[in-house]
């Protein structure tokens, strides 16, 4: 393990922050024996290593904007090839790695295991994702900042911030130039107003995620 970062800790009580990093920084801690649950992000220059469990309101959330997805593309795009890999690994070797909430392939070129391959995506033999997406419960300013540079770095086309204090979806658009747009309907997922997403996450504070997805499917009828 390099010196120049700390040890994994056993319980992580102050706040996430990006610590400057190597690429072999990076592989120290992906590579080293652990039974903590631990996502990672490398920027190229930090890496962020999250060890925190999710909370009610992360994973009700997350699991309600996979519920979302499938009603949506169920009604809209029903022979369409859709794979979740949500906080999967995606690395691009030497380059870039992140772990992200939401992770949607579409079409072909799914990513599959492979006998004697890492347990991650990776980027070098697969494409990127179609569409990724953060739960921001805690994480909102390193989502809108450090993870939206990252993902548009590896070029993912599509990224959203679900922010669950706030009750916000923002989504974004990679544009020629490197630098994401802001979107109010989908690209990814055409037609799929992110307004329409909104008022489900208002709603999940009062009814459970299975309810929430329910009345979304009857909206977009």
């Amino acid at each position: 393990m390099p010196s120049s970062l700390p040890q994994l800790p056993h319980n992580v009580l102050a706040p996430l922050q990006w610590q400057s990093a190597t690429w072999e920084d990076y592989l120290a801690y992906r590579d080293q024996p652990t039974d903590q649950r631990m996502r990672l992000y490398f920027n190229g220059q930090a890496l962020l290593v999250d060890m925190g469990s999710e909370g009610i309101d992360h994973a009700s959330t997350s699991d309600l904007f996979l519920l979302l997805i499938y009603v949506w593309v169920n009604q809209h795009q029903p022979n369409l090839a859709v794979g979740s890999f949500g906080r999967c690994l995606l690395e691009k070797t030497g380059y870039r790695a992140a772990s992200p909430d939401l992770v949607l392939y579409l079409g072909e070129g799914m990513p599959r295991r492979e006998t004697g391959n890492l347990r991650c995506i990776d980027l070098d033999i697969w494409p990127v994702p179609d569409l990724v997406g953060e739960i921001a419960d805690t994480s909102l300013a390193s989502d809108l900042d450090e993870k939206k540079k990252l993902y548009a770095d590896l070029q993912i086309p599509e990224y959203w911030v679900i922010d669950v204090q706030g009750k916000r979806v923002l989504a974004f658009w990679l544009q020629p130039e490197g630098v994401y747009r802001q979107l109010i309907q989908s690209v990814t997922l055409p037609g799929l107003s992110i307004h329409l997403l909104e008022q489900a996450l208002e709603r999940l504070g009062e009814e459970p995620n299975f309810a929430v997805a329910n009345w979304f499917g009857q909206q977009i009828q």
